[in-house]
């Protein structure tokens, strides 16, 4: 499975690709961040992280894409404009007919790190050791992205073979109670025809005779 990673941001949304699944290590195949002027208008930026996304699913074709949910923060500007450009990233996915998947802070941090309340130093070093890395990747949305895909790949796949399990439980109920439903059935049409061929034969009526 190949995930691409989308740490969103105004000025600096992170982007980066790791390939891996059941049975397979964590590799990184590519990371950066594409950047816009802070001191431009809201739609040329928006228009750049487009730009910049789509190059990066031109070249890399993910299989997912992974998204950070936005939360509510005191800085309502800062918010608004992470939340724009992950409705950006989720439109260039959604566009290409990629699934996408959104993950909250505490859910990568604790994927990741083993405790949601992980800081970011923490989050960039078990990524670093995660994909066997020389150096820790910089900026911090760019190892945010990378983690993201991690969490993703690592959630997936487990929820996957959770589902399989229950897909495969399901079936084999569903044989048990078939197979349970026949049962009774060859049974029930079987009691009349042993009770017929036990019960005793009707006596001839008596015969009359008429004599003067």
């Amino acid at each position: 499975m190949r995930v691409l990673g989308v740490d969103p941001g105004l000025t600096r949304c992170g982007v980066g690709v790791v390939d891996g699944g059941p049975g397979r290590p964590l590799r990184m195949v590519g990371v950066g961040v594409v950047r816009t002027p802070a001191e431009a208008e809201i739609g040329p930026r928006l228009l750049l992280i487009e730009q910049g996304l789509e190059l990066w699913l031109d070249e890399h074709r993910p299989d997912m894409v992974a998204v950070e949910r936005v939360f509510a923060q005191h800085n309502v500007r800062t918010v608004m404009g992470t939340a724009q450009a992950s409705a950006v990233a989720m439109l260039c996915a959604t566009r290409r007919g990629i699934p996408v998947t959104l993950h909250t802070p505490s859910e990568v941090k604790a994927a990741v790190t083993g405790s949601g309340r992980a800081d970011k130093a923490q989050v960039t070093s078990m990524v670093t050791r995660l994909l066997r890395l020389d150096a820790p990747p910089k900026p911090a949305d760019a190892a945010d992205a990378l983690a993201l895909a991690i969490c993703h790949i690592w959630r997936g796949t487990a929820a996957g073979r959770i589902a399989a399990a229950v897909a495969t439980a399901t079936k084999a109920q569903a044989a048990l109670a078939e197979a349970v439903a026949a049962q009774t059935a060859a049974r029930s049409a079987a009691r009349p025809a042993a009770g017929a061929a036990t019960r005793p034969a009707a006596r001839p009526a008596a015969r009359q005779e008429y004599r003067p």
